[in-house]
């Protein structure tokens, strides 16, 4: 910058400032430049008697790039009162990159102001337009000026398919895409991204398949997504392959990169490797240590994960609300209350963020885990806002965890006055009763489920196994190999019986006899997949679950036993944390 003003001045000293191309070049590199400097622009450009349109409009394309659009426009008012027409380059500018607020403020009149300067065939203008109504949701004005376009780009169709992603209607957005006679990289990662937005992580994984057989080679914006979806599905094969993509082809690497492959990584069960990224990334931001942090809590790495949060601050990082979930769920799963009541009252007193619902439901949780019902109790009495169904749903999981019925009946009430189609604490009262033996309670809770027609989430289990996510549910006969997996599952059973297996059915609340419940054990998501793992991987392969709900006793017990008799480590990501099971035994020490 200091050389530019040298420049500046020497400019001016020769006399070569009043020359409108110099003063052009000044103001692009002001505005243009990475190391430029709108403040400095500013000055040169009000140095000039008349600024010509290109330089109007490159002050309206640094407003743009640095997302001051309000005062690009204010900029672009000013050019009009000083009588100097636009070009069909201002309007691109002006329009590109606007917020929703800022599009809905000034979009309409803006659009008024194209046609008025005669610019509303151009491709370049449309393609902003139809960008702006998309942003503001007013897609049928957007598809008005699809509709009139004689020369459609790549960036029309993907206006278009932006917008109605932006409006969650990924379906459509998909018919769209489908039709696009040319698509590049840009299309293909807002189509992926809109998936990973509604939890359609396999189709996520479908289209990039697709994208890679089409020839089209993705930036680090689609890395980014994909490691996403994999992180979601588990898909720790698709996710080592992407990283040796990232290498081979030096897709750019930076921080963004590094943090999803963190997070990936922890999500599927690999600390080890997720620390090796970690101490790659030399420009470490928040989110590098709040991911690690996440990432060693919900594995089970507690003392480690708060290690590390002391060591981040020692960095001269300052942690955010979502680094303090990942301090409070590492105390969580580890028993540690003390140490969470501390974390706790420091988020305030040391860096002043106040607790928000989900630090308060992580409180709650630490309590309710440890046997301190009545404490986690006060906690949601004392807390300065409303609990929401997640906070009281973590206290009802501990009574379910110490068979306290009646803290049960009560924490589940104030749920279903909060949200009554809930299926899951429907559920979890039943298995309370179940556990406690009140069966007449548990029918009385079945039948209402009946009259009110709520029905139980089905257990579903994602296994990964050779770049393919198999899908399982309980009781599932859909998958191509039902036959294969069930005669497995059989001689599964009979071998964990030989070592002294026996069925857990205290949490299964239908209401039939000891051998069908048994049964109904037998053929849990997570089981079938442990058997699907068995047959298709090599002996010594690490099985890799990731199920949808909290894992039941009894498959906890089966697969402690199955990575005892089968010499295998077996990975259970569930609804709360991670359990890697290895020689019998488990990294959450039965504290779940």
């Amino acid at each position: 910058m200091d050389h530019l003003k040298q420049i500046h001045s020497q400019t001016i000293k020769t006399g070569l400032f009043t020359n409108p191309s110099v003063q052009n070049k000044l103001i692009a590199f002001c505005c243009t430049h990475e190391n430029g400097n709108m403040d400095y622009a500013c000055q040169v450009f009000d140095k000039i008697p008349q600024p010509t349109v290109f330089a109007w409009n490159t002050m309206i394309k640094g407003y743009s790039r640095i997302d001051l659009h309000t005062n690009g426009v204010s900029m672009y008012l000013d050019m009009l009162n000083s009588d100097v027409k636009p070009d069909h380059y201002t309007f691109p500018f002006l329009l590109k990159g606007f917020s929703r607020d800022v599009a809905l403020k000034f979009g309409k009149e803006l659009h008024c102001h194209v046609v008025k300067f005669g610019f509303g065939s151009n491709v370049f203008v449309q393609n902003a337009l139809i960008n702006v109504y998309s942003l503001c949701g007013e897609m049928d004005v957007a598809l008005e000026i699809f509709g009139m376009m004689k020369n459609r780009d790549v960036i029309s169709w993907t206006g278009i398919v932006s917008g109605f992603l932006n409006r969650g209607q990924v379906d459509l957005a998909r018919e769209f895409f489908d039709d696009m006679p040319i698509k590049d990289y840009v299309s293909w990662t807002a189509m992926i991204d809109g998936y990973l937005r509604v939890n359609r992580f396999k189709e996520a994984l479908t289209l990039f398949r697709e994208m890679q057989t089409s020839n089209i080679r993705p930036d680090e914006f689609t890395m980014v997504s994909i490691l996403s979806a994999c992180a979601h599905l588990g898909a720790l094969e698709l996710g080592e392959w992407i990283k040796t993509y990232i290498d081979k082809y030096k897709v750019k690497n930076d921080t963004f990169v590094g943090n999803a492959l963190i997070d990936m990584y922890c999500k599927c069960g690999n600390v080890e490797k997720a620390r090796s990224i970690f101490r790659e990334i030399l420009r470490k931001d928040k989110f590098t240590w709040t991911a690690m942090i996440v990432g060693l809590a919900i594995n089970g790495h507690g003392q480690e994960a708060l290690d590390m949060f002391s060591e981040m601050l020692r960095a001269s990082i300052t942690p955010d609300e979502v680094t303090y979930v990942g301090v409070l769920c590492a105390c969580t799963h580890t028993g540690m209350v003390d140490e969470g009541r501390k974390y706790f009252s420091g988020m305030t007193s040391q860096h002043s963020i106040e607790p928000n619902v989900t630090h308060y439901g992580c409180m709650v949780d630490l309590l309710g885990r440890a046997g301190r019902l009545k404490e986690a109790l006060e906690v949601i009495k004392n807390m300065p806002m409303k609990p929401n169904s997640i906070v009281w749903g973590a206290l009802l999981g501990a009574c379910r965890v110490h068979k306290d019925a009646e803290m049960a009946e009560m924490a589940a009430k104030q749920i279903l006055e909060l949200d009554p189609d809930n299926g899951a604490v429907y559920v979890l009262l039943c298995n309370i009763y179940a556990a406690c033996n009140r069966l007449d309670n548990l029918r009385e809770v079945r039948q209402l489920m009946l009259d009110r027609g709520i029905k139980k989430t089905p257990g579903c289990s994602l296994i990964e196994m050779n770049g393919v996510v198999h899908e399982f549910v309980a009781g599932d006969q859909s998958h191509p190999e039902t036959g294969e997996i069930y005669l497995k599952l059989e001689k599964m059973t009979s071998d964990l019986k030989f070592v002294g297996y026996l069925p857990d059915t205290s949490e299964v609340f239908l209401d039939i006899g000891e051998e069908e419940k048994e049964s109904a054990v037998y053929r849990h998501s997570e089981k079938l997949a442990m058997a699907f793992g068995l047959i298709n991987s090599e002996p010594g392969a690490t099985i890799r679950i990731v199920k949808n709900l909290r894992m039941c006793v009894d498959c906890h017990r089966v697969a402690k036993l199955v990575s005892k008799v089968y010499d295998r480590e077996v990975i259970v990501r569930d609804k709360t944390r991670f359990h890697h099971f290895r020689d019998g035994s488990c990294s959450c020490k039965d504290y779940w």
